[in-house]
């Protein structure tokens, strides 16, 4: 099995934490969102891993490539990396990828993350992960038939037609066929909006008969923008905590402090005179001094000094002192 990673976008939308590092090695919990999305990938498979190939922006540079190259690694796998350096559509990001898509793939845009509690249905030509929305307008979308499999794929229906959106995630049991499909869409110049896209070429694979079940998740978070990241933050914690994950580190230093769980606390913190949590990420070597967290997170090796931070964002290298709550500073910021 081999997973495919586009993630060649910088993730404007979550400036400015994506000016220094891309949007998907921003971290979730203590552990970038890339990284959790393929252990939450192969924890669903079930099945070895042999390569997991990261497509890219070339500018993103060789520390960034080497991060991913050893989240592969992490999980036993051989990291690979392609480039993207225009903004083509799903097919194309994909397709630079092609070198590596043969046999059973994954494709899974590195924007999400999720909880799932389902077998993969190997025997199906394509699985196409969902989640069950209260507002289907806003997504692309499956019908089903009586037989639990996908016959359409709709695109931000105006009239009800299915509340099953598509969370960005694909199994193909041929990775030779997929790559064909949008081959042929290259090759012919078949776009929309100016861009390839991956529904066109799943279109032309339903009409030849493969056939697409759905596998169903239980929670699906999103990265967007900083909300909604410190919200799928604060999630993620909570999840961690309920499976009995140990969040906080023995080298956490804490000086008349209080820890509210659920949190995570890197390496090397230190705590004084401070209240933090619940819900609250503070990376490594983060120093915090008569102040009350909750609700946020904090990247690494960030000063935190006389703050009242709720629904917060911080990142690394950064300097707080103040009295606002609702945040959103990024890499050597300093604010005092």
């Amino acid at each position: 099995m081999k997973i495919i990673v586009p993630m060649a976008g910088r993730g404007s939308r979550l400036r400015p934490h994506t000016l220094t590092i891309p949007k998907p090695l921003i971290p979730i919990a203590g552990k970038p969102i890339v990284h959790r999305l393929v252990e939450d990938i192969a924890g669903v498979i079930n099945q070895e891993i042999d390569e997991i190939a990261f497509i890219i922006h070339e500018s993103f540079g060789k520390a960034v490539e080497n991060d991913l190259i050893a989240i592969a690694e992490k999980l036993g796998s051989r990291g690979t990396i392609y480039y993207q350096n225009e903004a083509l559509g799903t097919a194309h990001a994909i397709m630079c990828a092609k070198e590596s898509m043969s046999g059973p793939i994954v494709v899974a845009y590195a924007d999400t993350l999720f909880r799932a509690d389902f077998t993969l249905d190997t025997s199906a030509d394509s699985v196409i992960w969902v989640k069950q929305v209260e507002d289907p307008s806003a997504f692309g979308v499956v019908q089903l038939n009586e037989n639990n499999q996908i016959v359409d794929f709709v695109e931000k229906p105006k009239e009800f037609v299915s509340d099953l959106a598509i969370i960005g995630i694909y199994y193909f049991k041929s990775g030779e066929t997929l790559r064909a499909e949008l081959q042929y869409l290259l090759d012919n110049n078949v776009v929309k909006g100016g861009e390839y896209q991956l529904t066109d070429g799943l279109e032309n694979m339903k009409q030849k008969g493969l056939k697409f079940v759905p596998g169903k998740v239980d929670e699906w978070m999103d990265c967007g923008n900083k909300d909604v990241t410190v919200d799928t933050n604060s999630r993620m914690l909570n999840f961690l905590h309920k499976d009995g994950s140990n969040l906080v580190s023995d080298t956490v230093r804490i000086e008349n402090s209080t820890i509210i769980p659920p949190c995570f606390i890197g390496e090397n913190v230190v705590l004084i005179n401070t209240v933090v949590g619940p819900n609250v990420s503070l990376g490594n070597a983060t120093h915090v001094t008569n102040s009350k967290i909750k609700n946020s997170l904090i990247q690494t090796h960030t000063h935190i000094k006389n703050a009242n931070l709720d629904n917060a964002m911080i990142g690394n290298h950064a300097t707080f002192d103040g009295n606002f709550t609702n945040v959103s500073i990024g890499d050597y910021s300093v604010l005092e």
